[in-house]
């Protein structure tokens, strides 16, 4: 219930945004496994073996988008970080995930299916999937709003206020 809720709440953020125009999508686990790979790496890590699927958007320019992550079994990907906020599903498989500027096995926490984490902008994380089955996990960008903030002064007091 929470996955969908954040799912939607991100994709609604983006529709009210105007960010981009969103396609009519609706899939179903089974249907996201069985998808043709992009033959991209894009938010791979680079990794041999490791392949992505956008599903929405453009990974190489700012704004929202959603990729699925490929990740076969004995896989390690090293600390690193990303220029924009990531929230990201485990679909399938389990996924290993630690935050840190080095990999530690110590600091990885088992994420079964349907878990859900976060990759904040610019703070490193870092993942393994050791042994079998493979993982999918759905990645989307957390679009950015922006806020000017003004200032209005009245007679006894200095008021803030959001736009």
């Amino acid at each position: 219930m929470f996955r969908k809720c954040a799912l939607v709440g991100t994709l609604l953020a983006c529709a009210l945004l105007g960010t981009q125009s969103l396609p009519k999508m609706r899939l179903l686990p089974s249907e996201m496994l069985g998808s043709t790979l992009d033959g991209n790496q894009i938010g791979s890590s680079e990794l041999a073996g490791v392949h992505t699927k956008v599903l929405v958007g453009d990974p190489a320019k700012p704004g929202f988008y959603s990729i699925l992550l490929f990740v076969p079994a004995n896989t390690t990907i090293q600390a690193h970080s990303h220029r924009d906020d990531r929230m990201a599903t485990v679909v399938s498989g389990a996924w290993y995930f630690g935050y840190g500027d080095h990999f530690d096995a110590k600091a990885l926490k088992t994420l079964p299916p349907g878990s859900v984490y976060s990759e904040p902008a610019a703070q490193n994380h870092f993942a393994r999937l050791p042994g079998k089955p493979s993982s999918c996990i759905s990645a989307d960008t957390v679009p950015r709003t922006r806020a000017t903030l003004t200032r209005r002064t009245s007679r006894n007091r200095s008021e803030a206020e959001w736009h």
